[in-house]
């Protein structure tokens, strides 16, 4: 049986305030609204896309937040400047040669989920 082509993914993640979250992304990370309304938008930045989803943040419908992302690139430095200089982390938060085998820096965004950006060492 022939494999399934999977030509790529995108994380949804959940959002408690769109409109908050869109311009924090815009500002925090270099990614820019792509489409979407009050309730779901999609991002991008080059290649990439995520997707962010409202929730109430209830127990009917929780926000649950928690959701981790590895964003893995070629040359890590160029993000560490950028993102020292849009106020998202310090320069101190890049790891260099972790026991695991990369390079990488991570941060929250306003609903708890993390962000990692990767490279492997």
């Amino acid at each position: 049986m022939a494999s399934p082509a999977f030509p790529h993914l995108v994380p949804v993640l959940p959002s408690s305030d769109i409109a908050r979250d869109v311009a924090w992304y815009e500002t925090h990370t270099g990614f820019t609204r792509l489409g979407g309304d009050h309730m779901y938008v999609i991002l991008g930045r080059g290649p990439l896309v995520l997707h962010l989803q409202w929730h109430a943040d209830t127990p009917e419908d929780p926000l649950l937040g928690g959701s981790v992302l590895r964003w893995f690139v070629e040359d890590i430095h160029p993000l560490v400047e950028e993102f020292v200089a849009r106020g998202t982390i310090s320069r101190s938060k890049l790891q260099e040669n972790t026991p695991w085998g990369t390079h990488e820096f991570g941060f929250y965004d306003l609903n708890g989920n993390a962000l990692f950006v990767v490279q492997d060492a």
